[in-house]
């Protein structure tokens, strides 16, 4: 089984589940270092090398619908390959897709495993009551994290109401419309935008600010269970 991944999160999953398999990635593909390392990178995410990518004749390519241009999955399926798109806009959907990666990959078992992990986890007793959590996820205009996105759904399992989750999947909004939903915690990714110290003073008004790894709420895969408890560590800080 050869594979190529032009999802990150995914690419750790799969080199979780098969290392030998994965014989291609994108340059934004880094985790773990080891597969870097090892793997080579054909384009990016959004410009995937497809010439590159079909010369190589994979089993399966790993693509995502928000992370990967429909353009670049028809290309690659009209040079006759096998796309694999998967569509992740909650934690369900993520661990129907680390199944659905496992078959393709004669892995069940071991998908199985880290399925049943995070399983575990959501079945934990939350450490404090529902937190209210707001997620900016750019700058300038101010974009904040809305709902039927995986981001906002791991918010939910880890006991926050995010208070954008009526909305639109990327709303832009005022900060005077932040504060009217009264968050009691700011949560700053450093990704899509890379937000830094400095920023924290800027929702200082609104509720403390903390910076957080952006993998907690983009990235599916192996690294989910570790995240919901992280998580959940930060919403119960929020309350102490």
């Amino acid at each position: 089984m050869r594979v190529v991944s032009l999802v990150p999160s995914l690419t750790e999953l799969a080199w979780a589940l098969e290392p030998g398999a994965l014989a291609g990635r994108t340059r934004f593909c880094t985790e773990p270092p080891e597969m870097a390392a090892r793997v080579p990178a054909f384009g990016g995410t959004k410009d995937p090398d497809v010439a590159a990518i079909a010369a190589l004749r994979p089993d399966l390519v790993i693509a995502n619908r928000e992370e990967n241009r429909r353009e670049d999955v028809e290309a690659l399926e009209a040079c006759g390959l096998r796309v694999m798109v998967t569509v992740i806009d909650s934690v369900e959907e993520a661990l129907a897709a680390i199944a659905e990666i496992g078959r393709a990959l004669g892995r069940e078992a071991e998908a199985a495993a880290l399925a049943a992990g995070v399983r575990e986890v959501l079945a934990e007793p939350l450490p404090v009551g529902p937190v209210r959590v707001f997620v900016p996820i750019w700058r300038t205009p101010l974009l904040g994290l809305g709902g039927r996105t995986y981001g906002s759904s791991m918010l939910e399992a880890a006991g926050a109401v995010n208070v954008l989750a009526g909305r639109e999947r990327y709303p832009q909004v005022t900060l005077e419309e932040v504060a009217a939903l009264r968050p009691e915690l700011v949560l700053l990714p450093d990704e899509p935008y890379r937000f830094r110290e400095e920023h924290a003073a800027e929702f200082a008004s609104i509720a403390p600010a903390r910076l957080v790894d952006g993998k907690l709420l983009w990235w599916y895969g192996p690294r989910m269970a570790a995240s919901l408890r992280e998580l959940r560590r930060l919403l119960a800080g929020a309350r102490a």
